[in-house]
Parts: structure tokens; sequence; C-alpha cells
């Protein structure tokens, strides 16, 4: 095994509890310690000048989240299809605020899972792709495969996430 192999290997995330979740026919996972709570799809206020796959901002009991529509992150196809819908409310650490929340729509939230250490792989070399740097890794679990998501990667250069600057106009140069 070569050094860059125990590189990849140490970067994968440990085992413990995942929140498996649908988007369309496809499976994904989240570390269930990234996660705040689960809330049912709810009224979003439009932000201008956002990316197109920022929905806008919800009120979470007085507290201002924005909302990401994961869908459009991942840059898969849209679907009309919100009955089953929610919001995965997930932390977000960054220096300006070290503990934003940030909500991720999905279609459909499945389960809460554990995961063997020894079911955790490294993502195949076809995710060195752009949507590919969104996945930290591929999980075994009963017959199917889930791609295990990175929050951080997933919440890097996703737009202006600071509510209170959000509205700001822009300046002319």
């Amino acid at each position: 095994m070569a050094i860059d192999d125990i590189a990849v290997y140490n970067d994968l995330p440990e085992a413990g509890k995942y929140l498996n979740f649908q988007l369309g026919q496809e499976r994904y996972s989240l570390a269930v310690a990234e996660v705040r709570e689960i809330i049912r799809l709810c009224p979003i206020t439009p932000v201008p000048r956002m990316p197109e796959h920022f929905l806008g901002v919800i009120n979470l009991r007085g507290k201002i989240v924005p909302v990401i529509d994961l869908r459009q992150r991942l840059h898969l196809p849209s679907s009309e299809a919100k009955e089953r819908a929610c919001i995965i409310v997930v932390h977000h650490h960054t220096a300006a605020s070290p503990d934003q929340l940030v909500g991720l729509q999905v279609d459909l939230v499945d389960e809460v899972v554990f995961i063997e250490q020894s079911a955790i792989e490294p993502v195949p070399d076809f995710c060195d792709t752009v949507d590919g740097k969104f996945i930290q890794a591929m999980a075994k679990y009963k017959d199917s495969v889930l791609a295990i998501l990175s929050v951080a990667e997933l919440l890097k250069d996703a737009g202006n996430l600071q509510t209170n600057t959000a509205l700001a106009p822009e300046q002319d140069q």
C-alpha cells in the first residue's frame, strides 16, 4: 500500500450513525453528528441575487436559516414531487459564524442507521469531477450503496450563507 493510499483511507469518515435520505431514486447519507434536526417543508422566503441552488431563508423558532436545494447543488434534475420533501438542518462552522445552521431540502428522509467501518470505502476515481467532490465516501448498506456526503464540501463556495449580509446592496467598483 502506497503512502497516498494511506492518506485516502485516513480521510474516510468513521463508523457511526448516519441519516439516510433520497434525491429521486438515489440514496445519500450524512453523519448524524452534523445534523441538528429534520423539519417538514415550510414556506421559504426568497433572497435576491443568490446562487440558483439557494432557495432562500426560513424562520426556525426565531433564527433565520438559509436553505439550499440539494438536488440543484448536486446538479440533479429538479422534481415537482414535494409530498414527502423535508429540510435537514445541519451545522455549518465558519470563522464568521461558528455555529451557522443551514437547511438542505431533500426529497425523502429514510432512516438513521449504524454503518460499520468495514462498510465504508473511498470514493472511486470516477468521482474526480466537480459533482464528485461532495461525496466523502461510499458505504455498503444492505443490498445497496450509499454516497456519504461531506457537509463541509456541500456548503463550501455555496454562496453567501451569512443571512445578516445576504441583503446588502452590491458595491459599484
